[in-house]
């Protein structure tokens, strides 16, 4: 039976070494399959940080803050952001403080606690952050593309179903 050409690129692309490489092809699969998804993610992220950096002037950390705050329009406390974001408070103060000089967030008093500081949005901000989502999922469409529509799919729903595996082992 003949491969067709996408068919063949996906088994060159499998055998090409990457973070994977030295380790035996019938051995270590679980490592193997780790460094894969690992090199994988980390090709992905390279590719958007550079892609935001040079088309915006920005960085992923940036564009990750906007797109929490653009998810709740009534604003975040700071802490709850730190927590979305995974970062110390003092990451999300400093990114906070540089994006309210720049017109494109601002600090509330949280309505529940006028010790808290709600940050939210301004009218800019959405502005600014709605060009930059729609170029970064421009960008993903076309990272994918050549992976076809089908294929992209069903690894989608294999990865859901690891996801939902990890989550019973991990906890």
């Amino acid at each position: 039976m003949a491969i067709n050409r996408q068919e063949a690129s996906a088994q060159a692309t499998a055998e090409r070494p990457g973070r994977e490489a030295g380790l035996s092809h019938e051995d270590h699969q679980a490592v193997r399959l780790w460094l894969r998804l690992l090199t994988c993610s980390t090709q992905i992220e390279q590719t958007i940080r550079g892609n935001l950096q040079a088309q915006f002037g920005t960085t992923l950390s940036r564009f990750d803050y906007l797109a929490q705050l653009s998810r709740f329009p009534e604003g975040l406390r700071m802490k709850t952001l730190s927590e979305y974001l995974m970062v110390t408070g003092g990451n999300v103060t400093g990114l906070t403080d540089q994006l309210v000089g720049e017109g494109w967030v601002e600090r509330v008093a949280d309505e529940n606690d006028r010790r808290s500081m709600t940050v939210r949005l301004t009218k800019e901000g959405v502005k600014q952050f709605n060009t930059m989502a729609a170029e970064h999922e421009l960008w993903l469409e076309q990272l994918f593309a050549p992976f076809g529509a089908s294929r992209a799919k069903a690894l989608f729903e294999q990865l859901g179903q690891l996801r939902e595996v990890l989550d019973r082992s991990c906890g």
